[in-house]
This record gives C-alpha cells, structure tokens and sequence, in this order.
C-alpha cells in the first residue's frame, strides 16, 4: 500500500503546477477548517518536488484522487471538498458532478468532479489529501494522465490552412469560366466538403482550447468497509477479508460442482435400481422353473 501511494504522489509532482504568489492566497482560503500554514506543510509533504507548467505546454491534465475512510465521514469531506471550490469562485473552480451512493453491502461511494484553473489543480488535490487526512481517512490511489493537445491543435491549425488553400484554388478555377455543367456541380462540391473540414477543425480546436483551459479533478470516496484501521492497511482485517473471500470462493466451487455433477449421479443410481430389480427378478423366475430348486428369498422348511 506504502509502495502504491508513493507512486501516486510521484506521479502528482511530475505534473504539478508552479506555486505562484497569488495561487497560495487563493488556495490557502479553499480549507475553513486548517490553518493556512497547515495546509501549505501538507501540500508540500504531498506534491515536492514543485515543477511549472511551463513545463508542459499545450498538454491536458486529468487528476483522479481515491479516498477511503468511514461511511458516516464520507458525506462531510465531500462538502468540504465542494465548498472549497465555491470559495474560488466560478472562474477558477467549477463542480461539474456529483454523486452519492449506498450500494447493496450498506457500503457508501461517492464522486466528485471539478474543472479547474490548471495553475490550482495540484495544491487543490493536495488540500484535499490533508482534509481527508484530518478526517483520519487515508489517500488509496492517486494518478495523473495528460494529453498533447496542443500538438493536436497545431496539426489541425496546418489541415486548416491547406484546406483554405484548396478552396481558393477552386475558386480560382471557377473564375476562369470554360467549364462545363458537370466540371463546375464537381468544383462545387468540393468546396462545400472542404468548409465543412474547416467547421470540423474549428470545432475540434475549440474543444482542444478548452481542455488546456480547465483541468479536470476527480475525487472517488470508498468506504473503509466500518473495520478500524482497515484503511491503513490493518493485517487482521486484511486476514479477515481474505478468510471471507476464500470461504465464499470454495462454497461457489463446491455448489456448482454439485449442480453439474447431481443430475448425473442420480440418473446412474436409477439404472443400478432397475438393473438390479430385474437381475433378481429373472433369478427367482429361473429358480421357480426347476422344481427342484430352492428360491433363495424363501427359508428352508424346519
């Protein structure tokens, strides 16, 4: 578990933003509960070491944290985390989801998805670990994936401007007249395909534009499963989860074992039954034929 979290946070430092004068004032007000010194050592417990964003141009980052603690704090850190969102505002922080469920086992999940300036993303994440911390819940896993989307604008920036190009050569062409019915339907069509490329391309840069804009951060909470210390890796409840597991696996292999194998063995015990009944059933029809024979169900006279 230890070697599992040092992975998550590794990959959170390899992808952090650069700490700025004014994202600290923004982000230190995000946590009503802690101190801002506190959140400020607990973000840089987590995400150490600092790399800038300058770093990584025209690349879209997506963080994914999951959360585990008790099921009666889940909902409580989940307002927490939405209300530290609320207090930077629309402009930097939006919550895009939202969902709270109590599954079949009495076990609560949850989510919540946030789009957000990317220069926060990571002190944002970093916060939260230390709310979740505070409500002695631990982080379970954290990764990071990114994008080169701004490559990608750029190739369609070039398929772009060479569909233009086309377009002005076509028209160029139409221009010059001497065409027939047929040639011109053709030109025609060719351009109308062509701007409608352009539409396409224009609308994949937009989307591309806004997903450089807005990092998405999403927060998973499970449940510790209402064992103590389960969440940190507690081996008697881990033994305990084990036995139940293995226990359930077995008693599946054995029902189903005895559903494949019971028609069978029922169907073979039938034919002995019969066979037997007519075996001495023919013995006894063969003794009473000799007179002189003695059935061997009948005792002998005294």
């Amino acid at each position: 578990m230890k070697m599992k979290l040092l992975a998550g946070v590794m990959a959170l430092a390899l992808v952090g933003c650069s700490e700025q004068s004014s994202e600290d004032a923004a982000v230190s007000e995000t946590s009503a509960t802690e101190s801002p010194a506190a959140a400020d050592a607990a973000a840089d417990d987590v995400v150490a070491p600092r790399i800038g964003i300058e770093a990584a141009p025209g690349v879209a980052f997506d963080y994914a944290y999951t959360f585990r603690l008790a099921d009666d704090r889940i909902a409580k850190v989940q307002e927490d985390h939405a209300a530290a969102c609320e207090t930077l505002g629309v402009q930097r922080c939006r919550i895009v989801d939202v969902r709270y469920q109590l599954s079949d086992e009495k076990l609560v999940e949850a989510q919540t998805q946030f789009k957000l300036d990317p220069g926060i993303a990571r002190r944002f994440g970093a916060n939260a670990i230390a709310s979740v911390e505070k409500a002695e819940g631990v982080l379970a896993d954290a990764s990071v994936a990114g994008e080169d989307v701004g490559t990608e604008i750029l190739a369609s920036q070039q398929r772009s401007a060479g569909s233009e190009a086309e377009i002005a050569r076509i028209e160029e062409r139409l221009k010059s007249g001497g065409l027939d019915k047929r040639e011109r339907a053709e030109l025609l069509a060719q351009i109308s395909q062509l701007r409608g490329q352009l539409g396409d391309e224009r609308q994949s840069r937009r989307t591309g534009e806004a997903r450089i804009a807005w990092t998405s951060v999403a927060f998973n909470y499970v449940s510790d499963g209402g064992l103590p210390g389960i969440g940190r890796e507690n081996p008697f409840a881990n033994a305990g989860e084990t036995l139940v597991r293995s226990g359930s696996t077995a008693l599946t292999i054995v029902l189903t074992l005895g559903a494949a194998i019971l028609p069978w063995g029922i169907l073979l015990a039938l034919l002995v039954a019969i066979w037997r009944s007519r075996f001495v059933s023919a013995v006894r029809a063969q003794l009473r034929s000799k007179p002189s024979a003695t059935d061997p169900a009948t005792p002998p006279a005294g």
